[in-house]
This record gives structure tokens, C-alpha cells and sequence, in this order.
């Protein structure tokens, strides 16, 4: 008689460590990240390009906000990074798990055993970072999920067009009735009537969602992707697009990242 054994499934990870995030709603709170490899979109001002593809290795902190990182080998079996998180997961320390990458979503089916674990393990809310286009594998993971920050691509200045699927997403996320914010990166490429699109998406799901305008961090020349560098805009255009969401959407901040400031990473 052969006894079948249960595959463990596995994810393929850039780093798992503790930090100050520094993006969107949750920004300067304490969080677990575990980082995920792959990415299906190529925007222009990516300034995590290496998440695109997935490494040999992972780097996995050993004690929260040490950066005395140690070397495995990919992919990762669920029960080894459930002993990474336990081990990161001190009493008191973290406000939340965030998922990140590259984009999460493309290792649902990883998530969708992993998250009640950690769930069950940490009792931390989990928030999700996601481009925002795979609507059908957000819709595997959202009842593990606490919280979501959604990019919505301005084709002006990531060279992605999703805009359909950014409206998919959106509607599922509020839906779900969880926390919910939008990210938009403006650069000084920005299209207003782009911006006029974004608002009008979101304003038909609920002019109360939280909108992040997020003023492009330019990358050193090394890591720049295209021919022309992605640059910030002004600060004249960026009181003016503030302004020009505003008249549809009842929260529009801007934030940079602000974890590029304390050194974070």
C-alpha cells in the first residue's frame, strides 16, 4: 500500500524583516514584511525591478530591525516561513503583516493556505500591497485580508494600461468591507485627464476612499529603466492635481516614501 504525503506548498521570496512603512494609510507604523518574488508588470518607475524575476535565494531577518539577514535557498515551504514570522513576531512590536513584492497575488494559491496559519499564529492583521489588477486571485485570499492598498496605474507614467482591472478590483476590495486605500504614482510626465479617469473610478465606488497621491522617488542613474529618468513633478502641478481629485473624492493626500527618508527599507 502506498501512503500519499501531502505536498507543502511552496513561495518564492525575496526577504522577510521587520520595518517602518512608509507608504499610503498605514505610513510610519510597525510591520512584519514578507516580500514576494515575481512581478507581471513592468512600470517605468519601478524601483524594485528585482522582485521581477525570482532569485536562487531569499534573505530572512533574524531578530526584528537587526538587518542581520541570513541566506536560504527558494522556493519556501509554508511551515518554514511560519517559523520565520513566529520568530520576527515579538510581543507588542508589529501593528500589522504586510504582504509585498513585486505583486502578491501571483502566489494566491500559496497565500490561500498561508494566511489562515499566520492569522490564527500572530492574531496580526494582514495588509495587502498589489498593483491592483488581478481582481479573480484577490478574490481567493479576501477573507484572510485586513487591509489593502491598491496602486492605480497611470499609463502616462508606468506604460501600463489596466484600467478595467483596477475597477474590478477596487468594487471587490470595498465590497469585502475591509480597509481600503488607493496609491497613485505622479511623476512630472503626469496626464491630468488620467488623474480626472482615476477619481471618477473611485469616486463611483465611494467618494470616501482614502487616495494617496504619491510624488515618484527618481532612481539613481544605475537603476533607471527607460531612455528619459521618471522625474517628480512640481510642486505647482502637484497643489493643481491635489485640487483637481478633490472636487470628486472627499480624502486626496500626497505622500513620497517617506521610508526612502529614514533609510528604510
Amino acid at each position: 500500500m502506498t501512503v500519499k504525503t501531502k505536498v507543502q506548498p511552496t513561495a518564492r521570496l525575496i526577504e522577510v524583516f521587520s520595518a517602518i512603512q512608509g507608504e499610503g494609510l498605514n505610513v510610519g507604523t510597525r510591520q512584519l514584511f514578507i516580500r514576494f518574488a515575481f512581478c507581471d508588470l513592468r512600470c517605468d518607475f519601478c524601483d524594485s525591478a528585482h522582485t521581477w524575476n525570482a532569485p536562487a535565494t531569499c534573505r530572512i531577518e533574524r531578530w526584528p530591525g537587526l538587518r542581520d539577514f541570513e541566506i536560504h535557498s527558494n522556493p519556501v515551504p509554508l511551515p518554514i516561513l511560519i517559523q520565520w514570522v513566529e520568530r520576527q513576531n515579538l510581543p507588542c512590536l508589529h501593528d500589522s503583516i504586510s504582504l509585498t513584492g513585486g505583486e502578491p497575488l501571483l502566489h494566491a494559491a500559496f497565500l490561500q493556505e498561508f494566511l489562515p496559519q499566520v492569522r490564527s499564529l500572530t492574531n496580526l492583521p494582514i495588509y495587502l500591497e498589489s498593483g491592483g489588477h488581478r481582481p479573480e486571485q484577490l478574490a481567493v485570499i479576501l477573507p484572510y485580508l485586513d487591509s489593502v492598498g491598491m496602486d492605480l496605474k497611470l499609463p502616462s507614467v508606468s506604460g501600463e494600461t489596466l484600467w478595467q482591472e483596477h475597477t474590478k478590483f477596487l468594487q471587490l476590495c470595498f465590497n469585502s468591507d475591509l480597509e481600503l486605500f488607493v496609491k497613485i504614482i505622479i511623476s512630472e510626465n503626469t496626464d491630468p485627464a488620467e488623474l480626472q479617469r482615476c477619481a471618477a473610478i473611485v469616486a463611483q465606488v465611494s467618494p470616501h476612499i482614502p487616495v494617496f497621491l504619491q510624488p515618484v522617488t527618481p532612481l539613481p542613474a544605475s537603476q533607471q529603466l527607460t531612455k528619459t529618468p521618471v522625474l517628480a513633478p512640481t510642486p505647482e502641478k502637484v497643489l493643481m492635481w491635489q485640487a483637481l481629485m478633490k472636487q470628486l473624492l472627499a480624502q486626496v493626500r500626497v505622500i513620497p516614501q517617506t521610508h526612502k527618508m529614514l533609510n528604510q527599507l
